[in-house]
């Protein structure tokens, strides 16, 4: 059963990533793998800040390992950093990255506190 669930939460999570990927971009930048991994940042700690009180276990697994792991992209992420350095693009793969791990860190920070605030947990 728990196979089932991450299984059907990963196909979720990857399909929405695959819509964002659709987005119209020109730029360079890999702005939409940042904001994939903001948004998953900030879903995974929305989700974390409820689990314990307002869902199962198994929805836990579904939303956490499923959908979260299928949606957010730090391989993708770890790629392009290493097509910016690669390509002698140093700048722009130091402000990638930092960007990347501070905004996603704070994204989680944000979940939580949305989760608390709007959950009443």
């Amino acid at each position: 059963m728990n196979i089932l669930l991450v299984g059907a939460g990963g196909a979720a999570g990857a399909v929405l990533r695959y819509l964002i990927s659709l987005i119209p971009y020109k730029g360079t930048f890999p702005v939409l793998t940042l904001i994939t991994n903001l948004l998953g940042a900030v879903f995974i700690g929305f989700i974390s800040g409820i689990a314990e009180k307002k869902l199962s276990q198994n929805e836990v697994l579904f939303l956490k390992t499923g959908v979260c792991g299928g949606f957010t992209t730090f391989s993708t992420f770890s790629l392009e950093a290493y097509g910016l350095l690669s390509t002698g693009r140093t700048v722009s793969a130091a402000v990638y990255s930092v960007l990347s791990v501070v905004l996603c860190v704070a994204g989680v920070f944000i979940g939580t506190f949305a989760a608390k605030k709007f959950i009443k947990i």
